[in-house]
């Protein structure tokens, strides 16, 4: 099957799951549903990925009785000109892109990469659980021009269940009797905790958090999006 010829070629080129995916660009969660079988018919494109990162014909890993070897591609980096372009941050991983109904619902669920059908899986080069996800802003509650932290409509943001929220964090939150997640920065006062927005100028005012009300997770990274 293809998967056993993905972990065949993986094997004789020493490469683990997340490395495949660095190369590969195609998300770690996916390569490892695709090599143990979980998955009957691969995106061809995802194929069409990993093939050129184990340098193989993706014939060969549908059926296994085509050439083995692909040709080595005209260009490489080192026979193009000086770029003035320098390589990113390392990615550290991907997260799947989700909605803020599903960030409500996913507060009580423990691992959110079982979840089978997230269409998008985003690269984030901050070291993150396996639990993180991200979720695209939205409106302008969170966005302050004259700080740091500040958060325009529709950028990404990435949010690691598995860290502590503190007085100050950035947490994504579900009140009680909502079906959604809400962002905002957590201030704590003695044993009562607030949802403030960061926009100095937002109409609404804090919001206290019940005893009820969930901290579904800490904003540790954002994708600004022009």
């Amino acid at each position: 099957m293809i998967g056993d010829r993905i972990a065949q070629r993986m094997q004789e080129m020493n490469l683990s799951e997340g490395e495949l995916g660095r190369r590969s660009g195609v998300p770690q969660p996916t390569i490892h549903r695709i090599v143990t079988n979980a998955v009957a018919s691969p995106r061809h494109q995802n194929v069409e990925k990993i093939a050129k990162a184990l340098k193989v014909t993706s014939n060969w890993l549908w059926g296994g009785d085509s050439p083995k070897e692909r040709d080595s591609d005209q260009f490489s980096p080192s026979a193009t000109t000086e770029s003035n372009v320098e390589s990113g941050p390392a990615i550290k991983g991907y997260v799947p892109l989700i909605s803020w109904v599903q960030a409500g619902a996913w507060c009580e669920v423990e691992d959110v990469k079982t979840l089978d059908d997230a269409e998008i899986w985003l690269p984030c080069a901050a070291s993150h659980s396996s639990q993180s996800y991200a979720l695209r802003v939205r409106g302008l509650s969170m966005f302050n021009q004259h700080e740091r932290r500040s958060f325009r409509d529709g950028d990404i943001i990435f949010v690691d269940p598995s860290k502590d929220a503190e007085n100050g964090s950035l947490v994504i939150a579900k009140l009680v009797d909502s079906q959604e997640a809400t962002f905002k920065q957590l201030v704590m006062e003695g044993s009562r905790r607030f949802l403030k927005p960061l926009n100095p100028s937002w109409p609404e005012p804090i919001i206290e958090l019940g005893p009820d009300a969930i901290i579904c997770g800490v904003v540790f990274s954002k994708l600004e999006i022009f």
